[in-house]
């Protein structure tokens, strides 16, 4: 256990910024809960993550405003596939652009389909730093209560080990038991007179 607090107070910081280059909530929320337990702090986790996820999507908005059309025209299925996202983006536009790191799945390509719908640099950075914010925000708060309930779960160990090794014995018991009674009634039934 040593070993891996000391990996984490030496490079977490570092898994934070390639964390939150990518859909890396994860990594975030470990991160966060690794500062509540005083492994990490909350505030250079926070920075880190604001600024990764600030560059990602800015470099993937610059790849869409350059590359975006010659993208589509080469993987013809890749503009199949992105269809929905450029019709969410026109019909809720500023919203669309504020919650899409928020929505699985379409976080990385978003930011491409937002520059290839042409959507200007002075509209884009605004709302993708608000969001960015509100983002490093959310996951590292709420990694950061998980951290104190895992504080909490540390704290009370014992107990919860004597209540879970309770509770998979009960467990155990009544699946045996199950099992025994479903043997017996399926003997009975079989030999109707015993």
């Amino acid at each position: 256990m040593e070993t891996f607090i000391e990996f984490v107070r030496n490079w977490g910081y570092w898994a934070v910024f390639l964390g939150s280059l990518v859909e890396g909530e994860s990594v975030i929320l470990t991160a966060s809960a690794m500062a509540r337990l005083g492994h990490l702090s909350i505030y250079k986790v926070g920075i880190i993550a604001f600024t990764g996820t600030l560059i990602a999507d800015q470099v993937l908005y610059l790849v869409g405003w350059y590359y975006g059309d010659a993208l589509f025209f080469r993987f013809p299925s890749l503009k199949k596939k992105s269809a929905r996202t450029f019709e969410l983006l026109h019909k809720y536009d500023t919203l669309f652009i504020i919650s899409c790191r928020f929505i699985y799945g379409i976080r990385v390509t978003s930011s491409i389909i937002i520059g290839a719908a042409g959507v200007k640099p002075w509209r884009f950075i605004p709302l993708n730093f608000l969001s960015a914010a509100i983002w490093a925000v959310i996951s590292c708060t709420a990694g950061y209560l998980l951290g104190y309930v895992v504080l909490e779960a540390f704290e009370h160990f014992d107990t919860i080990q004597k209540y879970f090794i309770g509770g998979v014995l009960g467990l155990a018991t009544l699946i045996f038991a199950v099992v025994k009674i479903r043997h017996y009634l399926k003997c009975r039934k079989a030999d109707p007179q015993s």
